[in-house]
């Protein structure tokens, strides 16, 4: 049995990831100039995408309007997936090769490329050749047969290939007004399109296209009404012009109908139009339907939808009622269906035996009324008709609430109404996966507040102890604070206003820590801005569940980031936060060394000034004179406590004496009242041995005190000088005495 490649898991969730960020990385190139730093992100984004799922450091990327494909295996065609695909197809690319290590400069040449005018891009030769000269090899862009794309544009190729004005016209024509004037040029294009079944399937396609709805799905009813006006139109043209080419055209009309989308031909041949000869033109249609045309229209049908519906059973008995010929289209479309996926499935005998008994056997005229059918039959008829009528005042009105937001919202109230509602434990993970999915469309959308009613949805279920979907809920919650649909949004906090801060402040609340990810590439930035302030500000409400989540930041290789990870390490100030401040203390960047040794200087715990001390120790001269300096820089009183417990926790006489001359020094820079007891302490220090060093600890002690100053301080001194050792009381007279 043969099977159709798949991706893996991984690697289809890489290439989503992939997808998603490089169409939230396009849609900031258009939005932003080059040098503004939500570009920056956005290529950050995109390269660790292209490394994550580039599998031995190279992802070769195949291009269909749908989807994409990785070595001959498509991925899941919805989403972001196909929202890339039809980007990448729109820019005529056939196939994008990416190495692992490509670099920031190469994906904004790339990014440049995409958001090319279309006009400019295909004079130029198209995206291969453009890149040939402009690109970075690290991307290798391959290009659909752009000179025949060239050719029909410019008209170097015979009536009726030509996509030129006149095509355009007669697609709008046909597409938008209900009986469409055309002139003689535009009647002889016609007729030319009506000898060619491939041109007859491009302009099918092409009145097609725009009957959508809103969220892009097709609006079958109203695109079996423009291909059956199509199909007049030429029918109309062919018996005034060329009558004896009918039933050339029945054939073309026949053949072009198998390429179209077969719930869009069974609508059309289900249908009874009201204009004079169409139901007639049907019924010629159908009839030009040869035994294998049925069988590949019946055989298209069965596979998209994996069953025989009645209403299928109905056009098929219309189609071919001989019984005879039934057997023969059958026994074509069985061969036909064998060739495909849903034909070699298990099941297919047991399913194709129950389709053949109602595709041969079906009549509903036991059932069905003749008034009913017609009825049914004419219900596109009535839609037109309704169309052109007067429309109601209360129009806008609906169709507002069909919008977009509207939409959304439903959307959300659904999904979230399912998940209270959901008590099968498989159920309820899969309606918690479409949840995180609808936060991640809408943070891109930029539907904060829907976004945030998602999170809050399922953060309350996660926190329902013993709830069969808490443990769903939690992952789901975990998954959205490190997807990319919320750095995208992360990445834009300085460009928002007040109420969109805050849906996102409070979105990230309500994931919790995890989401901090999200944050951290924002603090990437040697500059403080808006954006830096606010993630700032929201990390540090996180206090110590933020710890952990910022020692990426501390290990980063780039000073200013580690500058910063230190500043929000020493505000938040707990003990969790030292082991990481550390090795920034004994770095070789100074900038770094300082920051971090003023965080180590705020945090009012013992492990704080242990580490100090042990760095203090660990350095001589010139190092430990810049750690002292960077601790007294800002003369801040709350370094005094660190100060005065390193100085309890040391040995004076032995081999901390260095480290206590240095920390007394300091107390005296700093200059606070707090500092005088323990200066005091050490001023009054006696030793049998090692006068030297008593000597040294005493003149440091009174030299810092004369520097604290002020009345505690002179008291302290005076103090001392009556009632110190003989050695205390001439250090003190002689400092007197020099002042005098």
């Amino acid at each position: 049995m043969v099977h159709s490649p798949q991706l893996s898991a991984n690697l289809a969730r890489s290439l989503t990831q992939l997808a998603r960020a490089l169409l939230a990385a396009a849609r900031s190139w258009s939005l932003y100039p080059p040098e503004h730093p939500a570009i920056g992100a956005s290529v950050s984004r995109l390269a660790d995408a292209i490394r994550e799922a580039a599998p031995g450091g190279l992802l070769a990327i195949g291009i269909t309007p749908e989807t994409l494909l990785v070595e001959g295996a498509a991925a899941d065609a919805t989403g972001p997936v196909a929202e890339a695909a039809a980007l990448l197809h729109d820019c005529d690319l056939l196939a994008l090769t990416l190495a692992g290590d490509t670099p920031g400069d190469a994906i904004r040449d790339l990014l440049r490329l995409l958001c090319l005018d279309e006009g400019e891009r295909r004079r130029r030769g198209g995206p291969a050749r453009i890149w040939q000269s402009e690109g970075h090899p690290s991307i290798v862009v391959e290009q659909i047969d752009y000179e025949k794309v060239l050719a029909r544009q410019e008209g170097h190729v015979p009536e009726p290939a030509r996509r030129d004005d006149l095509w355009r016209s007669i697609v709008t024509a046909l597409a938008g007004a209900a009986h469409p004037a055309f002139s003689e040029q535009a009647q002889q294009r016609l007729l030319a399109i009506a000898a060619s079944a491939p041109d007859i399937g491009d302009l099918a396609g092409a009145v097609m296209a725009p009957k959508r709805s809103p969220d892009g799905s097709p609006m079958i009813t109203s695109q079996a009404a423009a291909v059956l006006a199509a199909f007049r139109h030429l029918n109309g043209i062919v018996r005034v012009m060329a009558p004896e080419r009918l039933p050339e055209l029945m054939n073309n009309l026949a053949a072009a109908a198998v390429q179209l989308d077969p719930h869009v031909m069974i609508q059309v041949l289900q249908s009874e139009p009201a204009e004079p000869g169409g139901a007639d033109l049907v019924k010629s249609v159908a009839g030009a339907f040869d035994d294998a045309r049925v069988a590949q229209l019946l055989a298209t049908a069965l596979a998209l939808e994996g069953k025989a519906s009645e209403r299928l059973a109905t056009i098929f008995n219309t189609i071919a009622p001989d019984e005879n010929r039934k057997r023969r289209v059958l026994t074509l479309t069985r061969s036909l269906l064998s060739e495909t996926d849903f034909g070699r499935a298990g099941q297919f005998q047991t399913l194709w035996t129950s389709m053949e008994e109602l595709l041969v056997s079906y009549n509903d005229k036991a059932f069905v009324s003749d008034s009913y059918r017609s009825a049914l039959d004419g219900v596109a008829v009535r839609a037109d008709r309704m169309a052109a009528a007067d429309l109601p005042p209360e129009l806008a009105e609906w169709m507002d609430s069909l919008g977009q937001h509207n939409v959304r919202r439903l959307s959300v109230t659904m999904l979230i109404d399912l998940l209270a509602i959901e008590q099968e434990p498989d159920r309820t993970k899969q309606v918690a996966d479409d949840m995180e999915a609808l936060a991640e469309d809408l943070l891109m959308a930029g539907a904060y507040d829907e976004a945030l009613t998602v999170a809050r949805a399922l953060a309350g279920r996660a926190a329902h102890p013993g709830g069969t979907a808490r443990d769903a809920c939690r992952q789901a919650l975990d998954q959205l604070g490190e997807s990319l649909a919320l750095r995208e949004a992360a990445a834009l906090i300085g460009d928002l206003d007040g109420d969109a801060w805050q849906s996102i402040q409070a979105i990230v609340r309500t994931i919790g820590s995890v989401s901090l990810e999200a944050l951290k590439p924002v603090l990437a930035s040697e500059r403080d801005t808006l954006a830096t302030a606010r993630a700032e500000e929201l990390i540090l409400e996180f206090k110590n569940l933020a710890v952990t989540r910022l020692g990426t930041l501390v290990s980063d290789s780039r000073w200013f980031v580690q500058c910063r990870a230190a500043r929000l390490l020493g505000r938040i100030g707990v003990a969790a936060a030292v082991p990481l401040l550390q090795p920034l203390v004994r770095g070789a960047d100074p900038r770094v060394a300082r920051e971090a040794i003023a965080a180590l200087a705020s945090i009012a715990d013992p492990s704080a000034s242990r580490a100090l001390q042990t760095v203090l120790r660990a350095s001589s001269g010139t190092t430990r004179r810049a750690v002292i300096d960077a601790l007294v820089a800002d003369r801040d009183p709350r370094v005094v406590p660190m100060l005065i417990r390193i100085i309890a926790e040391s040995q004076p006489l032995g081999r901390d004496h260095e480290v206590v001359l240095e920390t007394a020094r300091a107390l005296g820079q700093v200059g606070s009242d707090e500092a005088v007891p323990a200066l005091i302490t050490l001023a009054k220090r006696r030793a049998w041995l090692g006068r030297g060093k008593v000597r040294a600890l005493k003149e440091q002690s009174v030299e810092a005190l004369v520097q604290v100053g002020g009345p505690k301080a002179d008291t302290a001194i005076r103090e001392a000088s009556r009632t110190g050792d003989r050695m205390l009381k001439k250090i003190i007279a002689k400092r007197v005495t020099s002042q005098v």
